[in-house]
């Protein structure tokens, strides 16, 4: 895997900053991750993650939302989302002048989230969205469910979830994605947490996710 630091765009808007990791053998399509609230395009997860898609044969941009290409540690900003889903649009833009084939996206928790808002406002950003932990719910507060955009959701959707995670149990989420009218599908990870390779996950997950993704996006 080839990787290399990006950080482009026009002097009138933020740039994308991230890594674009290059396989030796591409099969012309591009994936893209982001991160979680706490998180960067440096976190192990989505490291591990682009380096069992590169083996696919992917070009994968691991890239930062906007809130932390602000600032490196804290939460995302109060009221700050849009442009994070702006960061995800330009993202996509940058990837499809890239590669000739289709566009994924996937995100880590609230990385995840805001790129489901986006494509459902958007259905032709991507051909398909892989969700790593989606934060369904606060921990502890099931009522305060985020799902209002799911109806509206018409890109195939793959969800990553762990049986251990506190923003939602497998149960919870097999409710909440028979909303989705696109095709989806619901990977449970026994033993896993929110941030999946932790806390009784499996080093093999991202092999396990990449390869259980390409025969979704195949069917």
């Amino acid at each position: 895997m080839f990787s290399e630091w990006i950080a482009g765009g026009r002097e009138d808007e933020d740039p994308v900053h991230g890594f674009l990791d290059s396989p030796v053998e591409a099969n012309g399509d591009g994936f893209l991750l982001t991160h979680g609230a706490g998180g960067d395009s440096r976190s192990r997860l989505l490291v591990s993650m682009a380096e069992a898609f590169v083996e696919r044969g992917f070009h994968v941009l691991r890239f930062d939302l906007a809130f932390r290409q602000e600032r490196p540690h804290g939460p995302p900003s109060f009221g700050g989302a849009a442009r994070d889903r702006e960061a995800i649009r330009r993202a996509v833009s940058a990837m499809r002048k890239k590669v000739p084939g289709r566009i994924y996206l996937g995100g880590h928790s609230y990385g995840g989230r805001q790129a489901t808002m986006l494509a459902a406002e958007e259905p032709q950003l991507a051909e398909g969205l892989l969700l790593l932990s989606y934060p369904l719910h606060p921990p502890r507060k099931p009522q305060e469910l985020r799902v209002a955009h799911f109806p509206k959701l018409r890109t195939p959707a793959f969800f990553v979830h762990g049986t251990r995670d506190p923003f939602a149990s497998v149960e919870e989420m097999e409710s909440a994605v028979r909303l989705i009218p696109a095709p989806h599908t619901l990977l449970e990870l026994e033993g896993a947490g929110h941030d999946l390779l932790r806390k009784g996950g499996s080093a093999e997950t991202p092999a396990q996710v990449a390869k259980a993704f390409q025969k979704f996006i195949a069917l």
